[in-house]
């Protein structure tokens, strides 16, 4: 009878029902004290909302959202589904007042809808799970919390000590994390510093010396300085783990459980990823405590302000329809992706051949040429960056206009990155994908996971192109593009001593190059006196045909020699060969 009471119940409140499935696990704890909402006989909506699944398939009908309470590979997450109001700024959020400031310089006023759900839950000190595809803000994020939790218990850290650690899983995105810190953080005075390799360890190791409120680093270099003792994570607080899918995808998965396993448990952690495997679902619900999940939009989904195309290209023409895009004067700041290294520095140099000023990065390139080839395509000199996955997350550059997938990644998630280098902070942005035959399976992986049938272009047997790429091979193709040049040493292939790479360092050297070859300090210039070279004419030696008669103990006569006076104390000639080849001196009789 209890149980019949219950359906009915249920059935008349079903409204009530769903709109308790949105709240928060702690809100849940508390009874509903609206006046114009029935309450539960027993004053609770907790033990009603766990019961609800089960009563009546009639109530799952109405609210179709996932529950609150959910179990994704053993991990139990407090789902947070609360309402993004949009007139809700940095001020009621009651950030740190230093942290205002540095918003207001930087021209941010009003919070996305990811800072607007993750802020105020991590200003509490509570464990969160953030999914949100990228270019949503969610570097700032934790950021602002974090630093604003920083300062409400400001201590000093201890040497080779750290408040807060946050793991990266590339060098670029591990920089650009420790800019944001930095500038949000200017009006603070906090130790923020970046660890990664392909770097020395003297200047990481100095910066750990004086201790630090923040430190953001990559898992290799970090587990380094771990081994070397040269970093304690006994004192660590807050515990961020950024692009965690990536982390699973480049083999880090174990790092992360040594790196974790030498942080106190008592700590505050946050998770922050684009999608959900398995794996880092399994790895969050080791790690995480009552986390608060914050999930803008479904997993795996493209920005709506992109606008998407396939065009079907043979491969070998792939190139030459790269280089006939760029006729086009919009394509003014483009990323192009490749799957292999190699094939980046191709396409790259396939393009300068034909008039595009372009660069490459990728794990091959050292970490002053890839800050040299980033840093040259943020202002502008750049005007294609080919590039692998390696820039396919976090890396975020300003005023993007296209993206192009010269070759579909093997991952359909991978897609959804590739193009979210465009069309962030509200920009509108274009993504071109080049697909051959042999990647057919590839393009409708990635329509299935994306949920959506991208607009297709035939441009396959297209003769122009393949009279496009006979000039350009005809013209010359190098092995790489031209390396920009450093800053304070001229533009990309300007000044007086050449173009790019083949510039002399040394501007005085300028003209002097001996055309034989050779460098021109160590060619020896003739002088008044004897002259030096090893290669410089001698006069031929005099036939004697009396020399092989002559006593060896009989010194040769010299004529030019000079009397010496009588009672000077003969000395002792030197016991080396003399430079005119003969046997040497004997003593004088």
């Amino acid at each position: 009878m209890a149980g019949f009471l219950q359906r009915v119940w249920v059935f008349l409140h079903e409204d009530l029902i769903a709109d308790a499935a949105g709240k928060t696990s702690e809100s849940l704890r508390r009874p509903d004290t609206r006046g114009d909402a029935p309450i539960h006989p027993d004053g609770f909506i907790p033990k009603l909302y766990r019961d609800w699944r089960g009563v009546s398939s009639s109530v799952r009908r109405v609210k179709k959202a996932e529950p609150s309470d959910r179990t994704h590979q053993g991990c139990r997450f407090a789902a947070c589904e609360r309402r993004y109001v949009s007139n809700t700024t940095f001020e009621s959020m009651g950030l740190n007042k230093a942290l205002l400031q540095a918003l207001e310089a930087t021209g941010y006023t009003k919070p996305t809808p990811i800072q607007a759900k993750a802020i105020p839950d991590v200003m509490l000190g509570k464990d969160l799970l953030g999914i949100a595809q990228t270019g949503t803000g969610k570097t700032a994020a934790f950021a602002l919390p974090i630093l604003h939790r920083l300062a409400e218990n400001r201590i000093a850290p201890k040497p080779r000590t750290t408040r807060c650690l946050i793991l990266s899983p590339t060098r670029e995105l591990a920089t650009q994390i420790a800019d944001s810190f930095k500038q949000y953080g200017q009006h603070l005075g906090f130790r923020v510093a970046v660890i990664f390799g392909g770097v020395k360890y003297g200047p990481q190791e100095r910066a750990l010396q004086q201790g630090l409120d923040v430190l953001v680093a990559a898992p290799g270099r970090l587990l380094d300085h771990l081994q070397q003792k040269t970093l304690d994570l006994s004192q660590t607080e807050i515990f961020v783990l950024d692009e965690a899918d990536q982390m699973l995808d480049l083999g880090f998965i174990k790092p992360i459980r040594q790196i974790v396993s030498r942080i106190p448990a008592k700590r505050q952690n946050l998770f922050f990823s684009a999608t959900m495997p398995s794996e880092i679902g399994k790895l969050a619900g080791e790690l995480l405590k009552d986390p608060v999940k914050v999930q803008v939009t479904p997993q795996a989904t493209t920005v709506e302000r992109i606008k998407q195309s396939v065009v079907h290209i043979e491969q070998g023409r792939k190139r030459a329809l790269l280089t006939e895009l760029f006729s086009d004067s919009a394509y003014t700041r483009c990323l192009v992706f490749t799957k292999t290294k190699h094939g980046a520095d191709k396409v790259a140099a396939y393009l300068e051949a034909g008039g595009v000023e372009a660069g490459a990065i990728h794990g091959n390139k050292s970490q002053s040429q890839r800050e040299r080839a980033l840093e040259a395509f943020k202002q502008g000199k750049l005007r294609v960056l080919v590039a692998t996955d390696i820039a396919a997350r976090g890396i975020d550059v300003d005023k993007v206009t296209h993206v192009v997938n010269f070759e579909l990644p093997y991952v359909p998630e991978a897609y959804v990155h590739r193009i979210g280098r465009t069309a962030r902070a509200g920009a509108d942005g274009t993504a071109i994908s080049f697909v051959a035959g042999d990647e057919m399976k590839l393009l409708k992986d990635i329509e299935k996971v994306t949920r959506q049938k991208i607009p297709a272009v035939d441009r396959r047997n297209d003769k122009a192109l393949g009279m496009l790429d006979a000039s350009i091979m005809a013209a010359g193709v190098k092995q790489k593009a031209t390396l920009p040049e450093r800053e304070g040493r001229g533009g990309r292939g300007g000044g007086e001593g050449g173009e790019g790479r083949n510039r002399s360092r040394n501007p005085r050297r300028d003209g002097v190059k001996p055309e034989g070859g050779g460098q021109p300090h160590r060619q020896r210039k003739p002088g008044p006196g004897r002259d030096r070279t090893h290669h410089a004419e001698r006069p031929a030696a005099v036939y004697d045909p009396m020399a092989g008669e002559r006593p060896k103990s009989s010194p040769r006569a010299t004529p030019s020699a000079e009397p010496k006076p009588v009672g000077e104390m003969q000395r002792r000639p030197r016991s080396r060969r003399p430079s005119n080849g003969g046997k040497g001196y004997s003593s004088q009789g």
